[in-house]
């Protein structure tokens, strides 16, 4: 019988596999380090706050088989895969349209000025849509969770368990981020440097956007 909740090697093993995850370069790195040098640490903190409910979402739909139900649709999948390719192309853009203009202060998502709106509500409706709306994450949990959980197991307290490993992890990194962001913030702020860092956060985002949004392309080609 397996235990009730995850044993600790069963934690060690998923947190050496999404602790490598998390480390590596990627798209929430790029928005938290963007935030922290150009918005703030109100807004940044709402962006990891967000990022890090969207990992948790993702984490207990994948345990109760929402996930699965959903990857299982090609309509369902291509809608959210659009919709987040739509959403980092706009927020990838409008930073991008920043760097140009050569605006010292950046624009948000929504267009509203960092400087006006740095608030940590506008930091968590980014970071949590810009997770839930990259179909990647929800990808990842229904192939990896499965591994973890035994079948005679609570799938729904075993996947909180290790989403929840997942969120401490990415919390704790994005964290150290933020604090190296703030501490080199005034040299990050000047506008040659804040300009240089919209436009490759922007092109990042961008970048991201695209891959998802040719990700069935991909898939398709033998």
């Amino acid at each position: 019988m397996a235990g009730v909740t995850p044993s600790i090697t069963v934690i060690g093993s998923f947190a050496l596999v999404v602790g490598l995850l998390t480390i590596t370069p990627g798209l929430d790195t790029a928005l938290v380090l963007r935030t922290a040098a150009v918005a703030g640490k109100r807004r940044a903190f709402g962006v990891i706050v967000g990022i890090q409910t969207g990992t948790l979402a993702w984490g207990l739909l994948a345990a109760i088989g929402v996930s699965a139900i959903l990857f299982a649709s090609a309509q369902l999948y291509d809608a959210i895969r659009l919709l987040g390719a739509a959403y980092l192309f706009w927020i990838g853009g409008r930073m991008l349209w920043s760097a140009l203009r050569g605006s010292h202060v950046a624009v948000t998502d929504d267009g509203l000025s960092m400087r006006r709106d740095n608030s940590f509500f506008r930091g968590f409706i980014q970071g949590a849509l810009t997770n839930l709306l990259n179909p990647k994450v929800g990808a990842f949990y229904v192939a990896i969770l499965p591994q973890f959980i035994p079948e005679s197991a609570s799938h729904l307290l075993w996947g909180l368990t290790l989403a929840g490993v997942h969120v401490i992890l990415g919390t704790t990194w994005s964290l150290l981020l933020t604090l190296v962001a703030q501490r080199f913030r005034q040299w990050l702020r000047r506008e040659k440097v804040s300009r240089t860092i919209d436009a490759v956060t922007g092109t990042v985002l961008v970048g991201f956007g695209a891959g998802i949004a040719l990700e069935r392309v991909a898939r398709a080609v033998p």
